[in-house]
């Protein structure tokens, strides 16, 4: 027999970024265990319609752990208290009949609130457009063991390459830093002889544009690693930094 519990949420619903906002509470009866977080935001937001009250808005896309589009805070934790785990991946499960839930947007400079939980993540995607492109000579298809890849290094390549981009990281870190992310994108390809030709442009550019849309600075508090879906090491930060010192002193980039 399926379980049934009741909560009671504060939302927090904001109209627009010129639109000061603030917390409202929510009743949701009779939500099935069974039900992912944002299956129980459906419900609710069903109740608001026939209420002909506005629904919140918030993010999602796949529900399957893949698109990072589901990041809200919840309780104060990005995507909830489970590990390694999405939003649309939390099940209602993990909470108990009566619970209280907070649940609001992620919190950043760089991150405008557009309306309620959904907010305008864009200035990571100038980030990763900021890095540029990978030369890749044409031809033919390259053999694909031309270039011969350590498997540890593949692998390390690989688990850096397993970031969504959904900002938990920035969301988590007292200072609102990107270093999580940017140190992903860089690893991913700082690894591999296919991402070397272009490395001292790439993490130039990546951490100057990071440094211009407000990110703030690491300083090894570990929220972003401990609250990263994809569990993301924070290495990457210190491989990150690495490159772009030795970009600083070997490379002519401006």
């Amino acid at each position: 027999m399926t379980k049934t519990i009741n909560l009671t949420l504060k939302v927090w619903r904001q109209q627009s970024a010129e639109i000061k906002g603030g917390f409202e509470t929510y009743h949701a009866s009779n939500i099935s265990t069974d039900m992912s977080f944002l299956e129980m935001l459906d419900v609710v937001n069903e109740q608001l319609t026939l209420d002909c009250k506005e629904p919140i808005a918030f993010d999602h896309d796949c529900r399957e752990g893949i698109c990072g589009q589901c990041g809200s805070v919840i309780n104060g934790r990005p995507h909830g208290p489970e590990k390694g785990t999405t939003l649309c991946q939390l099940h209602m499960r993990h909470f108990s009949d009566g619970d209280t839930i907070a649940i609001e947007p992620f919190r950043a400079k760089a991150f405008k609130v557009l309306k309620d939980l959904v907010v305008d993540r864009g200035a990571l995607d100038k980030i990763i457009q900021a890095g540029g492109y990978v030369s890749v000579n044409t031809g033919g298809t390259p053999d694909a063991n031309a270039i011969p890849v350590p498997k540890e290094i593949a692998e390390k390549a690989m688990d850096a390459a397993a970031c969504i981009g959904c900002g938990a990281c920035v969301a988590a870190c007292p200072n609102a830093s990107a270093m999580l992310f940017v140190g992903a994108k860089v690893s991913q390809l700082a690894l591999l002889p296919q991402g070397r030709p272009e490395a001292a442009m790439r993490v130039t550019h990546m951490v100057r544009t990071m440094d211009e849309l407000g990110f703030g600075n690491c300083s090894n508090e570990r929220e972003c690693e401990a609250e990263c879906p994809k569990e993301i090491s924070i290495t990457n930060i210190a491989r990150m930094n690495r490159e772009f010192f030795k970009a600083g002193l070997f490379s002519s980039v401006k």
